[in-house]
């Protein structure tokens, strides 16, 4: 089931016209002019990513859809507000998705400690960078993984989801956050400690 449906009332469905690529900023320039099938666009384009983002920092599926059309009315209704000298547009749409996390997360505390997502990239990618991870079995280290990021402080998880898992460049990551290229740097660097250090304190505990 789709999670969110645009409202016909406000948008115009028409072809994207005056020579414009279906490039995210045009799009959104679009979008800010009441195009729907510039919104369509986009929606499809996005969702998928926005939705796998919240569901990795929260945990929780229903979040994850809240969150997502959360993000997509934004972008309906204030997509005018975007700069591309700002950052790119998935900079801003992740940083619009981030807000809307945070604060779902500060109303349910404490953290979830487990993720329903059966994605599995993110898992399997940073598992076969972790040495302490070569004897445990591909469903235990995805599993592990995800806890562990789970576990990580929102600061650390959200740098590790966007730079590890949704593969944003730190120039991206910097925008989304509305933090310096070396933050990143440093927390990137600190969440890869303390998701190594608690591999190891698994593997410790299983042997």
């Amino acid at each position: 089931m789709e999670l969110f449906r645009p409202q016909r009332a406000i948008y115009k469905i028409g072809p994207m016209s005056n020579g414009l690529t279906d490039g995210d900023s045009d799009l959104l320039r679009l979008i800010s002019r009441g195009d729907e099938a510039a919104f369509l666009v986009f929606y499809r384009r996005y969702q998928g990513p926005v939705y796998r983002f919240a569901l990795q920092m929260s945990g929780k599926p229903e979040i994850a859809e809240e969150v997502t059309q959360d993000v997509f009315m934004v972008v309906m209704g204030s997509s005018s507000k975007y700069d591309p000298r700002r950052g790119s547009a998935v900079a801003y749409l992740y940083g619009v998705a981030r807000n809307f996390v945070l604060r779902r997360l500060e109303q349910e505390r404490p953290y979830v400690t487990a993720l329903d997502d059966p994605e599995s990239e993110y898992a399997s990618a940073l598992a076969d960078d972790r040495n302490v991870l070569a004897d445990l079995t591909r469903n235990e280290r995805i599993e592990s993984l995800r806890k562990a990021v789970l576990a990580l402080p929102p600061a650390y998880r959200e740098v590790v989801v966007l730079c590890d898992l949704h593969e944003l460049d730190y120039a991206e990551a910097a925008a989304a956050l509305k933090c310096a290229i070396g933050t990143i740097r440093s927390r990137l660097h600190r969440a890869r400690a303390l998701l190594t250090e608690k591999m190891r304190a698994e593997e410790r505990c299983t042997v």
